[in-house]
């Protein structure tokens, strides 16, 4: 029986595709780095694929003469970061959108900020760019001015080639990009057939922010204070990633007791995010009862985050080499009592849920993802675990402090709303109980290390688990200890397109419940 891991398996395969691998040096625990040519890249996906390697992440850098463009791929807990290079006056790769669907809206959003064309591309539609600067204009790259040169009003993106409807008794049914309510602005084309959903189509962007070209020149505390801000449900999640990343580049290890605490914040984080989803949903099918008690009890949670910490949903928290804010004795009776109470009212609350009749109708058997297709778009966090996706980066790739204790995955294979339900329910069992492991460890100590200036040229890979998955972080140093790049991966980039999926042969009305049980990020999307 062979010793070799899978990395080195697959780099025994490729070796016998012909394809030359350079070692790169790995900045992170559970990494391996890889450099190859560009005209094998998309036999790099093609062998990836035979050997059943999720397509994590992808994401690209101009250097003074080459861009560098990097894939991440995970299996078993290990992750494998590829990088090549291609000239700056011949931009251009096959596309891994051929062979993962999950690399499709990567690589369009690296064409329409680099120019990097990708040979073969699946859907050569821009996505990112909406008419906000000229078709032949790149953002990302580096003579491209950070205010750009904007017109007095960007001129409405009308002639997107959005899917046409055809044949008797279809028609179409334009959803957004403007919604009631608050929430951030997204468009939904339907193609229908009386009730029943055929064909949807999602458009994102129209609110770019221009995050990772306003990163540019920040210094570490900055670029975490602008990571806490790439989507405001999930601060802690994405600091985190971002600090991980730099530290890593600085060659820093922070205190226990500050990675203790960032675990307590992001289970705290997790826990407000899936009682406020949870009422959602129900409210989504008229069950307004189950939406005034969930809102209540995140609201009682967030209060409590709220006079401890200073934010209610824990912003800027999380700072390069630790923590901002310590807890006390009293502050951890505060958790206890928030643990103690949510347990007894959930209780309640999910046996009443759970007996309900209308409630499970409307839930069961809707929405369904495949556990082929969940893993085919590398959907992740409880969409993809309630699809059998049985990944969390806190188990399988553990770092400060899941390396610590037991971290118990929910996991369900129905892929219904149900399931996606469910899944937030006992994510949120879990939570408690390992924020009060991690009370439990903790010890006194420092709070932050002192930061080291990394030298020009470093970079980190962060990858944590925020409360919708996996979050992937890349973080580049220039000189004077400035960020030269910063791209962050929300898991709502592999999660949006399974919701095309996932809403066909559903009647239009189950639309919104389809949609929140999925709750992807729209502002974690529209960098």
């Amino acid at each position: 029986m062979s010793n070799l891991n899978w990395t080195e398996i697959f780099g025994q395969a490729m070796d016998a595709a012909g394809v030359l691998i350079e070692t790169q040096p790995a900045t992170a625990d559970h990494l391996s780095a890889w450099q190859i040519a560009d005209r094998h890249w998309q036999k790099l996906a093609e062998v990836a694929m035979t050997h059943r390697l999720r397509w994590s992440a992808g994401w690209a850098e101009q250097g003074p003469e080459q861009f560098s463009v990097y894939v991440l791929f995970e299996k078993q807990g290990e992750y494998l970061q590829v990088r090549t290079s291609i000239d700056l006056n011949r931009a251009e790769l096959p596309s891994q959108a051929t062979v993962y669907p999950a690399a499709n809206r990567s690589e369009r959003h690296t064409q329409d900020m680099f120019g990097i064309k990708f040979a073969e591309h699946p859907d050569n539609r821009p996505w990112t760019r909406h008419k906000a600067w000229d078709k032949h204009q790149y953002p990302l790259r580096k003579a491209f001015a950070v205010q750009g040169q904007p017109e007095a009003i960007t001129p409405p993106d009308l002639d997107y080639a959005f899917v046409k409807s055809h044949g008797a008794g279809t028609y179409e049914i334009p959803v957004g990009p403007i919604h009631a309510g608050i929430i951030e602005p997204g468009h939904f084309r339907f193609q229908a057939v009386g009730e029943l959903i055929l064909n949807l189509e999602e458009r994102f962007g129209y609110t770019h922010k221009g995050i990772e070209k306003i990163a540019e020149g920040r210094t570490p505390e900055s670029l975490a204070r602008l990571a806490g801000r790439v989507s405001g449900d999930t601060t802690v999640g994405h600091a985190w990633a971002a600090c991980k990343a730099m530290e890593q580049a600085a060659n820093i290890s922070i205190p226990p007791r500050a990675a203790l605490l960032r675990g307590i914040l992001a289970e705290r984080e997790r826990v407000a995010n899936h009682l406020g989803d949870i009422g959602a949903i129900c409210n989504d099918v008229a069950f307004t009862f189950a939406q005034i008690q969930f809102s209540r009890l995140r609201e009682d949670w967030l209060r409590t985050q709220a006079n401890i910490f200073g934010h209610r949903l824990l912003m800027d928290c999380i700072i390069p080499g630790g923590v901002k804010h310590d807890i006390g004795e009293a502050d951890c009776d505060a958790f206890k009592a928030d643990n103690v109470r949510l347990r007894k009212e959930l209780s309640d609350i999910i046996t009443t849920l759970d007996l309900n009749s209308s409630l499970e109708d409307r839930l069961y058997t809707a929405g369904f993802l495949s556990e082929d297709i969940a893993a085919a778009f590398g959907t992740l966090g409880y969409v993809g675990r309630a699809s059998g996706q049985d990944f969390d980066v806190r188990r399988d790739a553990p770092y400060p402090p899941y390396d610590k204790v037991t971290v118990k995955v929910a996991l369900e294979n129905q892929g219904d709303i149900a399931s996606r339900f469910w899944i937030r329910y006992k994510e949120i069992m879990a939570s408690m109980k390992l924020i009060e492991q991690f009370m439990a460890l903790l010890q006194a100590g420092e709070i932050a290390t002192a930061w080291q200036i990394p030298a020009a040229g470093s970079s980190g890979l962060g990858i944590i688990d925020g409360w919708r998955g996996e979050i992937v972080s890349y973080v580049a140093f220039g000189s004077d200890n400035k960020i030269s790049r910063f791209y962050p991966r929300d898991p709502s980039q592999l999660n949006w397109p399974a919701l095309e999926k996932l809403v066909l042969n559903n009647i239009v009305p189950d639309f919104p419940v389809c949609n929140k049980s999925l709750n992807g990020s729209y502002s974690g999307n529209d960098l």
